[in-house]
């Protein structure tokens, strides 16, 4: 009997290349992991390919899946010999130096290694919250990978809720910003012309499953490819051959021609994690770190500089600034109002967003704007400076730059524009993290893929954007309830996400309107507000006007005391793009954050996860004619223990956040 397996496709051409290889030429062998709690098995079969398969208590959640990587010496995977098999368990605690959902994160797994006669192993391991699988290589040389086989096959006609890539014009499909909206339908639908951006969320009924990866190094990152089954493939950027400058306002490189392989690399390595995380409870996925454990850890120890915070940006509202008594724009006296404004209510940051210098040359300052002095009066008001840079001009002048930013005692610098993640791309990030992290500079990514653990391996790449965000307010109505209650449920696995939220201007269904410079979101005041609890980012982006935030001196005092690091988090309530409930400590103190869709809700929760003793409770949420005016809220405040219940009235597109403070430690 002979079966053909599919071992590679060029894109320079739309061709495929079949191997046929018979069922008898490799002795078929089964392998077995289950993970520690024993819920989860990954089965392994090596026959004329490798395959995987997943099962849960029992019940399949990933059938058998072909991989392999086809190099230019050989193809790993297909028809080779396992020579030996090793196995291990750890258990062991990652102390996060930057703390997005906890600080100390139990590491526990059972690994497999099956190494074989063609110079590669894979390594296996089973998570009580997912699998993983990668490619490890021992060739002297350096080695062209050509393809990598990488298969997610589902059980049944699963649905897939798929950032779909929409194709630009005059570029290839692998340019996007990864700033798309979900597109929710059966796996079978997704066509084979269609790619979509990882992470990627299955709903299998059961159980939720999530496709990403992790410690993407050196390496293209991993799109998926529609099959109109009930099954999912790695789909990879080809290595760029050509590129030239695509001008306008923010220039960018694009490819014009690509090389017939994905990667040209080291050939003695550790190739990016291939994860499936498995979540029964919606709730799971938000405590889903995977990412980050299956990165390499960060080769310095003191991360002490890294100091996250909230921050101002002035782009998305346009500066529109009213009852001042200045011209405002990119200009000295506009920036001092916003250092004012951050000072006045306690946030630690200001951005000085695309314009402060000419976008072609950092060092060519903007008339008007003296960059010198207005980092000069930040530091009198304890308010670190962050500059947007554009990727391009960053990367050609590097050195000059750092320097540049050191001297004004620059804090974090974001940088745009990339919207690429082929291999040389990769290699950017990574040249970028570190030239920042060696002048003790953070570094946010815009116009980037997901981060992949990127922020374990370097701790000052703070967060970064890969998501469709606040600013789609300007020009689009996307950025809707249920898209914010998607977002945290799948681009969130990926790791810590800028979202830029904290609009005063809010509008229901009907009243909502795409204005520049008059921006307004959907949902209510108290469902921006939860973001800045309920989303990981440990630099929160605080994106509305200060005009409108002055007045409210309450509301806007509050905001800015919320933490944006977290020492634990617990999930209790979830349903993917409806609501969640949210509760995260600091501390000895904890905050939970609720939102909804535009489906009105009321939640009781029970406040078991608090420690022993009382709390004061803070609580910020829709006004009675929330539902009417978007823009009304309340507060309040009760006292609460461990063995309260709260209960949570959203109105649609609504929000609730309640601060609750030790009773020892009461503060306002």
């Amino acid at each position: 009997m002979q079966r053909c397996v599919f071992v590679a496709c060029r894109p320079t051409g739309i061709f495929f290349l079949f191997i046929a290889l018979s069922a008898t030429a490799v002795a078929q062998k089964n392998y077995t992991l289950t993970s520690p709690a024993g819920a989860i098995t990954l089965t392994v079969r090596v026959a004329d390919s490798v395959y995987y398969s997943v099962a849960v208590k029992g019940a399949p959640a990933v059938t058998p899946s072909p991989i392999a990587l086809i190099t230019s010496q050989k193809a790993l995977g297909i028809n080779s010999h396992v020579t030996k098999q090793t196995t291990r368990q750890v258990q062991d605690t990652i102390v996060n130096a930057v703390p997005i959902k906890r600080r100390n994160i139990p590491d526990h797994y059972r690994e497999l290694t099956l190494s074989f006669r063609e110079n590669f192993s894979l390594v296996f391991r089973a998570y009580d919250d997912g699998v993983a699988y990668r490619f490890t290589t021992v060739f002297k040389d350096s080695l062209i990978v050509e393809k990598e086989i990488a298969t997610f096959r589902f059980p049944g006609d699963a649905t897939g809720y798929l950032p779909l890539v929409q194709k630009r014009d005059k570029v290839d499909i692998f340019h996007t910003s990864f700033e798309e909206p979900y597109t929710v339908q059966p796996l079978s639908q997704f066509k084979r012309e269609q790619l979509a951006f990882n992470p990627v969320l299955v709903d299998e009924g059961t159980r939720k499953v999530v496709v990403t990866e992790s410690d993407l190094l050196d390496y293209p990152g991993m799109f998926v490819r529609g099959t109109q089954r009930n099954s999912l493939h790695g789909e990879f950027a080809p290595y760029p051959a050509k590129e030239e400058i695509q001008d306008g306002e923010f220039r960018q490189w694009i490819v014009t021609a690509r090389k017939n392989y994905i990667a040209k690399t080291q050939g003695m390595r550790s190739f990016p994690w291939r994860i499936i995380g498995l979540a029964e409870k919606d709730g799971d996925l938000l405590l889903n770190d995977m990412p980050y454990r299956l990165a390499t850890p960060a080769k310095q120890t003191d991360w002490s500089w890294v100091t996250p915070g909230i921050g101002t940006d002035e782009w998305i509202c346009g500066a529109n600034l009213r009852g001042v008594d200045f011209k405002t724009g990119i200009n000295t006296a506009t920036y001092k109002h916003y250092i004012d404004f951050a000072s006045r209510f306690g946030m630690q940051y200001v951005m000085l967003d695309a314009g402060w210098s000419d976008n072609n040359d950092l060092l060519k300052i903007t008339p008007g704007l003296d960059l010198k002095d207005v980092a000069a009066y930040a530091k009198t008001k304890n308010i670190h400076i962050m500059l947007w840079t554009l990727a391009m001009t960053l990367d050609r002048q590097l050195d000059e730059a750092m320097a540049m930013f050191e001297a004004l005692d620059v804090k974090l610098i974001l940088t745009d524009f990339m919207d690429r993640d082929d291999q040389k791309t990769v290699a950017f990030y990574q040249r970028m993290a570190e030239a920042a992290a060696r002048h003790k500079i953070m570094i946010m990514f815009h116009g980037a893929f997901k981060g992949a653990g990127f922020e374990r391996t370097y701790p000052n790449a703070i967060s970064r954007e890969a998501v469709l965000g606040s600013e789609y307010n300007i020009w689009s109505e996307k950025a809707t309830p249920e898209h914010d209650l998607l977002i945290p449920f799948i681009r969130m696995v990926g790791g810590p996400m800028d979202y830029e939220p904290g609009f005063y201007k809010n509008a229901n269904r009907e009243t909502f309107r795409p204005l520049r410079d008059m921006v307004m979101s959907q949902g209510t005041r108290c469902h921006q507000l939860a973001m800045f609890v309920a989303y990981d980012s440990p630099m929160q982006i605080f994106s509305g006007n200060p005009s409108d935030a002055w007045p409210e001196i309450a509301y806007t005092t509050y905001l800015a005391s919320l933490p944006t690091t977290w020492d634990d988090t617990v999930v209790p309530d979830a349903k993917v793009g409806d609501y969640l409930v949210v509760a995260r400590r600091k501390d000895n103190d904890w905050y939970l954050a609720a939102m909804t869709d535009w489906t009105p809700r009321t939640i009781t929760i029970d406040l078991s996860f608090l420690n022993n003793g009382s709390y004061r409770a803070f609580t910020c949420e829709d006004g009675p004619n929330a539902t009417k005016n978007s823009e009304d809220y309340r507060m309040g405040y009760a006292l609460v223990d461990k063995h309260s219940k709260l209960t949570i009235n959203m109105a649609p597109g609504g929000g609730y956040v309640v601060k609750l403070i030790k009773l020892n430690d009461a503060r306002p």
